[in-house]
């Protein structure tokens, strides 16, 4: 007896000791990768933005900053755009005047906001638009003695005579205007496919006859071709477009005439001793638009040029033979 109370306790202390201890958790595994991948960090690749041409291969930059000796004239012709175009985009009434460190734009502003008048919106169904009521032209309120018939007829307001029933003034509807929506503008890449079809289209001939003196070359001082000629000689534009300079304001060119043809191309007539073609004025191919002479250079001679955006080109690639 006495054995198995002492098994008994041996058996109670066993189960309590056991019951004290805290069993560990099994390790976790994570089995949805293999070790390799999860012992390496992970690297962020870096998004590069793809490389786009939004002007359709046109060199120039959005802004130019105007530098010592530049002219709003000079500016525009080594960039292909009219100075009117300029000084309007720009916002310069003087287009005579610009300053060192001033920063131009070469594309227009936003478009300003429709200023066209406000539209009057119809009458909406079920709420007619009211006229203003005129308060002067409504009867007025009668004033009746003191009697018993008076003071019956204001305990009973359905009795009292319609003149001197109150108006009730109608609700004044204001109009709203009608929003106008914005012209579409044509698409971007048809845009440059037409002008290149323009630019393609361009029939070229020689601006004058004569001697070829110099030809193009990538030397700034040979811009284009030199052609000899007498005082007086027919100078003729080299092909259709608008006159978009006619004077002497860029040096080293005399008295001068840019026709611009397309959007990309344009044509430079120096040296001349007369000018007989106005700014703005629209040119036909062969017409006579100046005078050969020697302003502002030695010899009497013509300096003709022909510019993609701005750029001098060969004119022998695009006029047709040689010098006539």
């Amino acid at each position: 007896m006495m054995v198995l109370h002492r098994l008994y306790g041996m058996l109670l202390l066993a189960l309590i000791a056991g019951c004290a201890s805290t069993p560990q958790p099994a390790p976790v595994s994570d089995r949805t990768a293999p070790q390799e991948a999860r012992s390496k960090p992970v690297e962020a690749k870096a998004l590069v933005p793809a490389q786009s041409d939004t002007k359709g291969g046109d060199w120039r930059p959005e802004n130019y900053v105007v530098k010592k000796g530049d002219t709003l004239y000079s500016i525009a012709l080594e960039h292909g755009f009219d100075y009117k175009e300029l000084a309007a985009w720009n916002e310069l009434d003087d287009p005579g005047r610009i300053l060192i460190g001033q920063q131009l734009r070469f594309t227009p502003p936003p478009e300003a906001a429709s200023t066209a008048p406000l539209m009057m919106a119809p009458p909406v169904a079920g709420h007619p638009v009211a006229e203003a009521v005129d308060i002067k032209s409504q009867p007025k309120a009668l004033k009746l003695p003191y009697s018993e018939k008076a003071l019956a007829m204001a305990q009973s307001p359905q009795d009292i005579p319609k003149a001197a029933q109150p108006v009730q003034a109608k609700a004044i509807v204001t109009p709203q205007p009608v929003p106008t929506k914005p012209e579409a503008r044509p698409d971007a890449k048809a845009e440059a496919v037409a002008a290149a079809e323009a630019d393609d289209h361009i029939e070229w001939s020689w601006p004058a006859r004569g001697k070829v003196l110099a030809r193009f070359s990538e030397n700034p001082n040979l811009k284009g071709v030199d052609i000899a000629g007498v005082a007086g000689q027919p100078v003729l534009a080299s092909a259709a477009g608008k006159v978009v300079y006619s004077g002497s304001g860029i040096r080293g060119y005399g008295k001068l005439i840019v026709i611009k043809h397309s959007r990309s191309f344009s044509s430079v007539y120096s040296h001349n001793n007369e000018i007989l073609v106005k700014e703005g004025q629209m040119v036909t191919k062969g017409q006579k638009i100046a005078e050969m002479g020697n302003t502002d250079t030695d010899q009497i001679k013509l300096h003709f040029e022909i510019r993609q955006l701005g750029r001098p080109v060969d004119p022998e690639k695009y006029l047709p033979g040689g010098a006539s």
